[in-house]
């Protein structure tokens, strides 16, 4: 199954993808709005402002998994809605995105960036509502 994942740090990088992925394409830029990146260990988003990216399209979602580090707990993979108008291009209304635990990227407490109380997890799932993926138009 082709997955949709917007990518907002080294992989937005061509050559690292196609160092990473067999198959894969690049489906456009986009914005999310609602979470900001900062930079730790890795970079990794949080709740601000907006951030721009790429969209990736792969048939192979386990490896980025593993690149991500997610079965360790440095990343998770949520999902994030997509404009109407970006929906309506691909095949699916949502777009994976891997938030990274601040305190696993060196970034410090929890509570310094992500509202409300209880584990990651909840906080993000809490959150992610107020999110969205926009297109941005390079005409």
């Amino acid at each position: 199954m082709v997955a949709l994942v917007f990518v907002y740090g080294t992989l937005t990088d061509d050559e690292q993808v196609a160092s990473l992925l067999d198959s894969y394409r690049f489906v456009g830029a986009a914005t999310c709005v609602g979470l900001r990146r900062v930079d730790g260990r890795y970079p990794t988003l949080v709740p601000g402002d907006s951030v721009t990216g790429r969209l990736l399209e792969t048939d192979d979602i386990e490896r980025l998994d593993r690149y991500e580090g997610v079965d360790s707990g440095l990343y998770h993979r949520v999902s994030v809605s997509l404009a109407p108008s970006l929906a309506a291009t691909v095949s699916t209304p949502t777009a994976s995105v891997y938030l990274g635990e601040p305190a696993a990227l060196g970034l410090g407490s929890l509570d310094q960036y992500w509202p409300g109380t209880g584990a990651f997890s909840a906080r993000v799932e809490r959150y992610l509502p107020a999110t969205q993926i926009e297109p941005i138009n390079t005409e």
